[in-house]
């Protein structure tokens, strides 16, 4: 019967629903620093076994095919893609770009990561009150581990390997004030997105490998610019056209079915 139609045309259309919301927020963020992209995943849902391939006949003729019936498809998960974003350059000291694999960790409340600790690309910095670089946004997280520039600092300087080095007034040399280190994952699309542009650890994607920019594989510092959004406009106008005109066609499915049914329940008139 049509029932059938209608319950995987539903499902198609609550799929593709979802599939829409992700696109909007890519393209919502196609200008947020440091922003990764999302993917959307299916995969179809079990099937009615009507006739199984294979079975004999009296004649011991086998059957070539099987007779199954689909029950639509569902949202398997949204894939991260972390690949690299186009550099922006700013010229500003505090603009940090990761040019290569790793994570900026920052500080947050204890009740969003039992550690205290979260990961993001995003290296727009700025100065808190004591000296202290913070992410330059609402809240102000503190970079993970911290260090303190002099008050009288005139500029920072810091190298791909993630040394900072702070010019005081006055002074002939720049002293080094302290050691940017950041955080690589085996399985970064495991992360837990959390808003802000951070990323919680999670099971999936297992615990964070901790050291140097430049050391084992982890990306060097790029001072006086920020990682832009890896979004590509185009590709999601794509999808976008795409998942529109399959919403459509799942619509149509379920006119479709509906015109049935009506007709099997006009029979006895």
């Amino acid at each position: 019967m049509a029932i059938i139609a209608l319950q995987s045309a539903a499902s198609g259309l609550n799929a593709l629903n979802t599939k829409l919301d992700v696109i909007a927020n890519n393209l919502a963020n196609v200008d947020t620093a440091g922003f990764k992209s999302s993917r959307t995943n299916f995969q179809d849902q079990l099937y009615i076994e009507r006739s199984q391939p294979g079975v004999e006949n009296a004649n011991g003729d086998q059957r070539p095919t099987g007779l199954y019936i689909g029950l639509g498809v569902k949202t398997s998960g949204t894939h991260l893609d972390f690949g690299q974003g186009a550099p922006i350059t700013t010229n500003r000291e505090l603009d940090l770009t990761i040019d290569g694999l790793g994570f900026f960790q920052v500080e947050v409340e204890s009740d969003l990561a039992s550690d205290g600790t979260a990961y993001t690309r995003a290296g727009g910095f700025a100065l808190n009150s004591d000296g202290e670089l913070v992410l330059a946004n609402d809240q102000g997280r503190r970079l993970n581990p911290s260090f303190s520039v002099p008050d009288d600092t005139t500029k920072i300087d810091i190298d791909q390997n993630g040394r900072v080095f702070a010019t005081t007034a006055g002074a002939l040399q720049p002293t080094e004030v302290g050691q940017l280190q950041i955080a690589a994952f085996v399985n970064p699309a495991g992360l837990k997105q959390i808003g802000e542009n951070l990323f919680l650890e999670s099971s999936a994607s297992g615990p964070p490998s901790e050291g140097n920019p430049g050391e084992d594989q982890r990306g060097r510092i790029r001072q006086g610019q920020l990682e832009g959004s890896n979004v590509d406009p185009t590709r999601e106008l794509i999808e976008l056209i795409r998942t529109q005109r399959a919403f459509e066609m799942n619509s149509q499915s379920i006119r479709a079915a509906d015109e049935a049914l009506q007709t099997v329940g006009q029979l006895r008139r």
